[in-house]
């Protein structure tokens, strides 16, 4: 056996670098390239490594370890899981910084390579600076944070490990069931030390996306169910855009002439116009989609984790006869509240099922009725997503009508990103998908701070296509340093911030569950002042061309000419806090308190009480 002699940094980098994947026809690297910011835990051992391969894999520097990371899972996303990013850190507070984005990759089934540096096997020098030490447990670091958040966790405290372990690492990242963040700690001094590596550890090596078949007597089952339905129901997850199954979900809703709607990670696999896409489901549902759902004996759940968005926590879906069909390449979610599983690939599985119901199709009444419902959401959309025809003086526009100017000045082929706030409902809701994955919403962690670092890895991953980013001033504030990285990269970005003045999402659930506004709007909280703070003088100051707009003509000008600029252009403009879109959506089982002073929470809880009855768990 051939070897060769390499620090286990640079064997960890080499090898990575030979691992390819195929898209279109051509070869691509698995590995895009690195996220780093470097201290004692890695600069010496990996940062010495990747500078040796830095034209086959790119190093990226950051300014925020959690952004960093967002930014390789929205790169991750918007390549559908066949492309990822690897991203390190030193051993303390850098590391425990990516716990939260780890947590993003994890509920999302997003592919994440983190490799923090860790503390000294040997344990000579201990501890070192920044070290977390259990009084109870000497084997324990700041790195174990990362177990409960990872999908594959090891700690490399010999060299040679990295041979067994990056095998494992790799299967996972690439493993459509398994499929999540993967933490390989690297202990700062195993990173420096030599080992004699067989020389086929460095081969090339090509993935390509596993297409599991269905089992024979589960498909059989769902065909038996899907025959027998009268009311069928798709609902679109996120798996479908995972698995490039677009076309397959397009064709078997036309075939079988089934209705569809769509989860927040599901939304652009349908083109928002298909007269079968009712569009969104669930809390922040289109009133079409929702009310098919109230009647439906059958849903077809194809890639979706069924989180209580999605459900109505579970009291949206009221036929006693309904039934789940969960379409899913992992059983822990084909099997959710009892449907029956068909695990397997969704464009197999789609195909699969397509084959042995032949010219079956639904009911022609439930098709016309789904028809006659979208037709008229359309208008009510409509109306809360167009400008106001006159205006009162010191009206500030909504969300939705914010939503509605970016709306009208993008094209098809353009990608809006959002994460947290009153945005993503208010998105899933109105906006309009073009091609598919031209909707990237964080919406599984609803992670605020994910918006910008989002919008540059969505970027990286396509530059192509015109990525607008909407966040409000509460994320805005949260992390925004990824402006400054988007300039260095020369990634153009719109930014387009809302700014309500607080955290008006909040102050809107707090409200309606009977509370008094406290702690979330920014004239609500405790203070000696209310800090004027200027986003547009900020961006600047990040390197990005911004400025703040009025109104809603003067944002679609600034939008208009953010598209010919080469670098990224932030556009603020003042919200109304309050306003949200009445039409369509779904309660959400948020716990109210039973007993009070308020006499509004008291009320709020017997309607609390009344909606809970509502709730089929264990159907």
């Amino acid at each position: 056996m051939k070897t060769i002699r390499l620090t286990m940094a640079q064997a960890l980098v080499r090898a990575l670098a030979a691992q390819w994947t195929e898209i279109g026809g051509q070869r691509q690297p698995l590995i895009a390239g690195v996220f780093a910011i470097f201290g004692h835990g890695n600069v010496a051992g990996l940062g010495e490594a990747l500078h040796g391969m830095r034209e086959r894999l790119p190093t990226f520097r950051a300014h925020n370890e959690q952004a960093m990371a967002h930014a390789a899972i929205a790169f991750a996303k918007a390549s559908r899981r066949r492309r990822m990013m690897a991203c390190t850190s030193s051993i303390g507070p850098g590391a425990t910084n990516m716990v939260t984005a780890a947590a993003v990759a994890h509920v999302n089934r997003l592919p994440l390579l983190l490799l923090p540096g860790d503390v000294y096997a040997s344990r000579r020098p201990d501890p070192v600076l920044q070290q977390i030490e259990d009084f109870g447990d000497g084997t324990v670091s700041a790195n174990d944070c990362f177990r409960p958040v990872s999908r594959f966790f090891d700690r490399l405290t010999r060299p040679e490990q990295l041979i067994q372990s990056l095998s494992r690492a790799l299967q996972v990242l690439t493993d459509p069931a398994e499929c999540g963040p993967v933490t390989l700690a690297l202990c700062q001094d195993v990173q420096a030390e030599a080992f004699d590596y067989p020389e086929s550890l460095f081969e090339d090596r090509l993935w390509l996306p596993r297409r599991p078949e269905p089992d024979r007597n589960e498909l059989a089952a769902a065909v038996e169910l899907m025959k027998a339905a009268r009311k069928p129901l798709v609902i679109a997850g996120g798996g479908v855009l995972y698995s490039e199954a677009e076309s397959q979900l397009l064709a078997f809703c036309e075939a079988h002439r089934i209705p569809s709607a769509e989860t927040q990670a599901g939304k652009s696999a349908l083109p928002s116009g298909h007269p079968l896409n009712l569009g969104a489901i669930g809390v922040t549902g289109t009133a079409a989609a929702n009310a098919m759902a109230r009647e439906a004996d059958l849903v077809l759940a194809i890639g979706t984790r069924l989180q209580d968005f999605t459900t109505g926590s579970w009291a949206l879906f009221q036929n006693p006869a309904m039934r789940f069909l969960g379409l899913n390449t992992t059983a822990f979610d084909a099997g959710k509240h009892r449907a029956q599983p068909l695990v397997c690939d969704a464009r197999v599985g789609l195909e699969r099922l397509g084959e042995h119901l032949g010219d079956w199709r639904a009911p022609a009444g439930w098709t016309g009725k789904a028809a006659d419902r979208k037709a008229k959401w359309l208008p009510e959309a409509r109306k809360a997503t167009d400008a106001p025809v006159a205006p009162s003086e010191g009206q500030l526009p909504s969300d939705a009508q914010v939503i509605g100017a970016v709306q009208r000045m993008s094209e098809s082929t353009d990608v809006v990103v959002c994460a947290a706030g009153g945005l993503p409902g208010e998105l899933h809701k109105l906006w309009e998908a073009g091609a598919p994955g031209g909707y990237h919403m964080e919406y599984g962690f609803s992670c605020m701070g994910y918006e910008i670092a989002g919008g540059l890895g969505v970027k990286m991953a396509d530059p192509s296509r015109h990525v607008t980013v909407m966040v409000g001033d509460g994320s805005y504030l949260m992390m925004n340093s990824e402006i400054a990285t988007s300039i260095m990269l020369g990634m153009n970005l719109t930014i387009v911030v809302l700014d309500n003045r607080g955290y008006g999402c909040i102050n809107r659930l707090q409200m309606a569950t009977g509370g008094a506004p406290f702690n979330n709007l920014l004239r609500n909280t405790a203070h000696l002042e209310l800090p004027a703070i200027d986003f547009a003088a900020h961006a600047a100051s990040l390197g990005a061309q911004a400025s703040k707009v009025a109104n809603l003509d003067k944002l679609e000008a600034a939008l208009k000419k953010a598209r010919k600029a080469k670098k990224t252009t932030v556009i603020v403009i003042d919200t109304d806090p309050l306003a949200s879109t009445e039409a369509g959506g779904h309660w959400w089982d948020v716990a109210v308190p039973e007993v009070s002073q308020r006499k509004s929470v008291l009320a709020a809880r017997a309607q609390y009480d009344k909606a809970r009855r509502a709730q089929k768990l264990g159907d």
